[in-house]
Order: structure tokens, then sequence, then C-alpha cells
């Protein structure tokens, strides 16, 4: 098992910047790929950034430029830097990890709200 815990979020003006932390724990040796998602209100859940364990990463068009995706694999925890934030960026930010032999694992959330 696997369990995971995000925090950073919170209230931040357009054009502002955040970082998110997702910290692993438990059987972290069988983590493959970390990601984060988001889900604003009425929308479906979708993939922002992704990074494996050889370090390639990869980017919704939506992020591309302006977030960063990160791995300290010391603290096992993952990193979302997010700069230049739009009103459309708001949503709940959830990390997840890809685990070997076992279904993903789920952060439970943490809100990024982007508004003046």
């Amino acid at each position: 098992q696997v369990q995971l815990v995000e925090s950073g979020g919170g209230l931040v003006q357009p054009g502002g910047s955040l970082r998110l932390s997702c910290a692993a724990s438990g059987s972290i040796f069988s983590i493959n790929n970390m990601a984060w998602y988001r889900q604003a209100p009425g929308k479906q859940r979708e993939l922002v950034a992704v990074t494996t364990n050889s370090g390639s990463t990869n980017y919704a068009d939506s992020v591309k430029g302006r977030f960063t995706i990160s791995r300290d694999n010391a603290k096992n925890t993952v990193y979302l830097q997010m700069n230049s934030l739009k009103p459309e960026d708001t949503a709940v930010y959830y990390c997840k990890a890809v685990v070997v032999g076992n279904p993903p694992s789920w952060g439970q959330g943490t809100q990024v709200t982007v508004s003046s």
C-alpha cells in the first residue's frame, strides 16, 4: 500500500504562483510513475503532469511552460510548481502514484483557487 498526502493549495491571484507537494509513504519501492491530476467543478478529472522513474516528464497542453513537475526521491515527494496561474487553473489537485502490481494510489486532494 502507498499513502499520498498533498499540501500547498490555497487562494492566489491571477499571475501568481503556488507549489504543491505530495508526500508518499508505505510501499514506496513499488511506485513507478507519479502524476498530478485536477478536477474543476462540473468537469472530469484531467491529467496535468506526470513524471516517470527514469525522470521523463509530460504535461497537458494547457499548462506547458507554466507548470513544472519534479520528484525528490530522497524525500519520497513529488512537487508541482505552478506559475502564471489563471482562473481556469482553479480545481482540486490530486496526486497519483502508479504502483507495480496494484491499483494506483490517490491522495485526498488539495484545493487551488485562482481569483482576484
